[in-house]
């Protein structure tokens, strides 16, 4: 008898319960817009933060709230921004996609003499195979050059699309799988990684603010600032700005004069290298 008491105390008092709660969320209903679950859906859901929100979600809600415009979502595009654009009836603007760069020649191995070519190391490094580890042992980490590729990976773990990899010690973007939403970029300690316009051929892939003699015992790929590239520049796209030179790419037509006076063979001109690399099949 007992047990039958218990069991109806109990299963009262889940009735009063559950009658409670029924009540609590009919008065405290919130009415959500229909259009927010719409723009989830048009996002990517990879909540990489590329468009400056926390996620996917917070961007959804900004573009519902005014907050913030579409095509912010390099991720998903114009695709996305059309569709997103179509559900809160405003114009698409294009997305100009971006991708990331790696600002470091690296180290490119030993040549026929037994020289190294590219970025040099101090010695040895047996510590914890992590890029924020690695700046922290003597010397700001185990490159001469204090603003070379670290290559331990903290960007390819960082990359969701899997479009960065670590090649002969330096980090390397596959261009075609980059969304431009530059999580390597925040995982990066020495802040290589820039956002670059997609499509774009010719690079400097150094990050080095040393004057020239003390780039040079670091590495034999970085830049000296020279200035010979800004000289023959004829569009005033390339300058050189505390021992670095940097493309104005509003400026620059990629004719590849630039590439072709570097003494370093630091600026990459990759549409030249596809027309070599044709002329040689």
């Amino acid at each position: 008898m007992k047990i039958l008491i218990a069991i109806a105390v109990l299963g009262g008092m889940g009735l009063i319960f559950g009658l409670i709660l029924a009540i609590a969320s009919k008065v405290f209903y919130v009415k959500t817009d229909p259009r927010l679950e719409k723009l989830n859906e048009c996002l990517p859901g990879a909540n990489c933060g590329g468009c400056g929100f926390a996620g996917c979600g917070a961007y959804a809600q900004a573009v519902l709230d005014g907050k913030a415009p579409v095509g912010k979502c390099m991720a998903g595009g114009n695709e996305c921004a059309a569709a997103m654009a179509q559900i809160m009836g405003v114009k698409a603007e294009k997305v100009n996609r971006r991708v990331a760069l790696v600002r470091c020649a690296g180290y490119k191995g030993v040549d026929e003499n037994g020289k190294i070519t590219g970025a040099k190391m101090k010695g040895e490094y047996e510590g914890i195979q992590d890029c924020m580890a690695a700046t922290k042992v003597a010397g700001r980490g185990p490159l001469i050059c204090k603003f070379g590729c670290l290559g331990f990976g903290n960007c390819t773990k960082a990359c969701k699309y899997g479009a960065i990899h670590v090649v002969d010690g330096v980090a390397k973007v596959d261009e075609e799988k980059c969304v431009g939403c530059m999580q390597c970029a925040q995982a990066c300690p020495r802040n290589l990684i820039v956002p670059v316009e997609y499509g774009r051929h010719v690079v400097i892939a150094c990050a080095s603010k040393a004057k020239g003699a003390v780039t040079i015992r670091g590495c034999t790929a970085g830049c000296v600032g020279c200035g010979l590239c800004e000289k023959i520049c004829p569009h005033d796209a390339i300058h050189v700005e505390q021992n670095l030179a940097y493309i104005d790419y509003d400026k620059c037509t990629s004719c590849g004069l630039c590439a072709t006076v570097c003494p370093k063979h630091l600026i990459a001109d990759s549409e030249q290298v596809e027309k070599m690399a044709q002329e040689d099949r």
